[in-house]
């Protein structure tokens, strides 16, 4: 009995560990649907049936979320501007009341 429960967690380990090896090969990656993979023939097809773009929530959309890597908190903040905030337009005489 304790081997099976050993073998069926092992099992299960390798395959939530596949997962992402499996997304990539379809052509889900960190940095988008890879041309010509299996993904983007799932994504036209979506799209075709959807009017012209993929809905949120669908198969495609739920399979790329899973195979982008998640943004550390360093990397969230990577784009914000660490100097002075911007200054205002100089206002000019022909807009000035």
């Amino acid at each position: 009995m304790m081997k099976r429960a050993a073998a069926a967690a092992v099992g299960g380990a390798l395959a939530v560990g596949a997962v992402p090896v499996v997304l990539s090969a379809m052509g889900f990656t960190g940095a988008g649907i890879a041309a010509s993979s299996i993904a983007a023939k799932m994504m036209s097809a979506a799209a075709i049936a959807n009017g012209g773009g993929v809905s949120a929530g669908s198969l495609v959309a739920t399979l790329q979320s899973v195979a982008e890597p998640e943004a550390k908190e360093d990397e969230a903040r990577e784009n914000v501007p660490q100097g002075e905030p911007p200054k205002p337009p100089l206002k000019s005489e022909k807009h000035e009341e």
